[in-house]
């Protein structure tokens, strides 16, 4: 295992973040499903630069973006889009991408559960084809019932992935497994080698150590299964608007480079955008609590 830094959860030239990385012991990148914002070239110089190797993406599953839309076109024009997120790791020489099948923050279905089910699944075969064209691997990821009624758990993910393909996995993220599974170590332990990757923020969504999981006993389940991927670090650290505030400088007041959606996205999470000097605290604090474990 390794560590590895996803990009969505603060606004900032893509550099910032690469070489930001690098001297704390990250050694890969999950970069933003923003294919159209990124210069695969100068991303790639850049990864060469300072020593990191990008490992894939994740999507945006934002504003009409729902790969169980009851709209054909919005199917279609999802599917296009994870499509292009799949072709720009592809060029980045990055091997998976973390697909979260329905809009986050949609929490109410449009038609049955049949019907969602079967276009959730047309639309990931069709991508899955692309995925294997292109040396990329699926991993679906469950989220919590607060952000999304599809697909929340480990077990939802390893059906919806075996109706998909042979090769297609899962993805989890400890955090929304904290809210949502029995057993978190349990349900590690059911994915098995349909774990293509791990995404890593503390029980409070803060940086690992901030919170109470307990990090040593989920590294070593890790290990148990055999999995050697990333420990792909993706806080969205809450924003205290109170005089409680133990971080009063984690705003970022004049935020850049930010879209409308990413901004009403955090803001929907109780986060924002996060001040430079905090949020290389939580970088720091994430690699300082899981190198020692793996």
């Amino acid at each position: 295992m390794y560590l590895a830094m996803h990009t969505w959860m603060r606004a900032e030239p893509i550099e910032a973040a690469i070489s930001r990385i690098g001297p704390l012991g990250y050694k890969a990148l999950e970069i933003s499903g923003e294919p159209e914002r990124h210069d695969v070239d100068e991303v790639r110089a850049l990864l060469s630069t300072h020593g990191i190797r990008c490992f894939g993406s994740v999507t945006l599953m934002l504003g009409e973006r729902n790969l169980l839309a009851a709209s054909e076109g919005a199917r279609a024009r999802s599917i296009a889009y994870v499509n292009d997120c799949i072709t720009m790791v592809k060029e980045l020489g990055g091997e998976e991408i973390s697909i979260v099948p329905g809009t986050v923050g949609k929490v109410a279905p449009d038609s049955t559960p049949e019907n969602e089910w079967q276009w959730a699944v047309d639309s990931l075969k069709e991508i899955y084809e692309h995925g294997m064209a292109s040396g990329v691997r699926l991993g679906i990821e469950p989220i919590n019932r607060f952000e999304t009624y599809f697909i929340n758990r480990g077990d939802q993910a390893i059906a919806l992935a075996e109706a998909v393909g042979p090769e297609c996995g899962v993805c989890l993220d400890i955090f929304h497994m904290n809210i949502e599974e029995t057993d978190v170590l349990a349900a590690i332990r059911r994915a098995g080698d349909r774990l293509v990757d791990f995404h890593v923020a503390d029980n409070n969504r803060m940086a690992p150590g901030m919170g109470t999981l307990d990090w040593p006993a989920i590294v070593e389940t890790l290990e148990e299964i055999g999995y050697d991927g990333p420990l792909s670090v993706e806080f969205c650290a809450p924003i205290d608007r109170t005089p409680a505030d133990p971080h009063p400088d984690a705003l970022e007041r004049e935020p850049i480079d930010i879209s409308p959606e990413q901004q009403k996205f955090l803001k929907e999470h109780g986060s924002a955008s996060i001040s430079e000097a905090f949020y290389s605290f939580l970088v720091e604090t994430s690699a300082q609590t899981l190198l020692p474990l793996i």
